[in-house]
């Protein structure tokens, strides 16, 4: 198979963490031939959409990665195309979904660009608000002074945050409140999220992998100390854990809906009890799940891949 990977640039990656790489790596050994480029690179012409892509050999060690040039090709070229690119959700972002969009149906574009551009990843759990915690979306001050005051401690955080990014925990008798509620809202233009603080972060935030509609691996994720966020981009470390009975019904509920709208990898996160994320964009985790369970993620997701090429054809 031939597959295009839109992402971030080579050189940005941290391969000891990657999950684009595992995934390019495993085509590579499966024989196929793998390209990238970056959202800036695509461009459409007639109706169609093109990328200045570029083929890349992919190693498991160094150097890593040998390149070939730049070369305008069309997308329908490619069996398979892998829309790849780290958040933030920005115009740019939904712009680069609107693009891929202009593929025609012969070729597989994972995660489908309409579900990435309609499922944004805080909002898109509050679909099952009753696995979620508690949640207010404003851009009102004034509401969201009025709505924490139901909670000893909440947690603030912008719509499109990603890595932890702006993640404060606070509460309504905090005099700092309404001016971190100025700042994230970017006084009253932005929306945000104000939800209960749930105190098993402590313990904690858990990610699962999907893959197909089916969880095949997990990991807890341990804030450090003196910091709340449970993001590995922020110092949190990893630890091996199992599914609770809880958190396998939130995943057979999401199951077919992210079957539906042909979410094929997908990463949820979890608190206690409660599912806090869904993400669809460029969902991470396969080397730290891979090393802590045993398992090869990579594998299973091109397995999938093969599975779905095979029926296309």
């Amino acid at each position: 198979m031939k597959t295009l990977y839109v992402m971030d640039p080579l050189e940005s990656l941290n391969l000891e963490g990657d999950s684009t790489y595992m995934m390019m790596l495993e085509a590579n050994n499966r024989g196929g031939t793998t390209f990238w480029c970056t959202p800036q690179d695509l461009f459409a012409l007639g109706g169609r959409a093109f990328a200045k892509m570029i083929e890349v050999n992919v190693l498991a060690v160094e150097p890593f990665f040998i390149q070939g040039p730049a070369v305008d090709t069309d997308l329908g070229e490619m069996d398979v195309i892998w829309m790849r690119k780290d958040p933030p959700f920005d115009m740019a972002y939904i712009f680069s979904t609107y693009m891929l969009d202009l593929v025609p149906s012969s070729t597989l574009v994972l995660n489908d660009p309409r579900a990435i551009r309609n499922f944004n990843e805080k909002m898109y759990a509050l679909h099952f608000a009753e696995y979620c915690p508690e949640t207010l979306v404003t851009r009102e001050i004034s509401r969201a002074k009025q709505w924490a005051k139901k909670h000893p401690k909440v947690v603030i955080k912008p719509w499109d945050g990603n890595g932890g990014r702006g993640v404060l925990v606070t509460s309504h008798e905090d005099p700092n409140f309404g001016s971190m509620l100025e700042i994230l809202t970017d006084n009253q233009q932005e929306y945000i999220l104000v939800q209960e603080y749930l105190p098993e972060i402590i313990e904690g935030d858990k990610r699962i992998i999907l893959i197909g509609g089916e969880a095949v691996g997990q990991m807890l994720r341990v804030p450090q100390k003196g910091d709340h966020r449970g993001n590995i981009h922020v110092g949190a470390g990893v630890q091996a854990c199992e599914l609770t009975d809880r958190e396998r019904e939130i995943c057979a509920v999401l199951a077919p809906e992210l079957q539906k709208h042909n979410l094929l990898f997908v990463g949820i996160d979890t608190i206690g009890d409660k599912m806090t994320e869904i993400n669809v964009t460029s969902p991470t985790g396969i080397q730290e799940i891979n090393r802590l369970m045993g398992v090869q993620l990579e594998v299973l997701l091109t397995d999938q891949i093969e599975l779905l090429f095979n029926r296309l054809a």
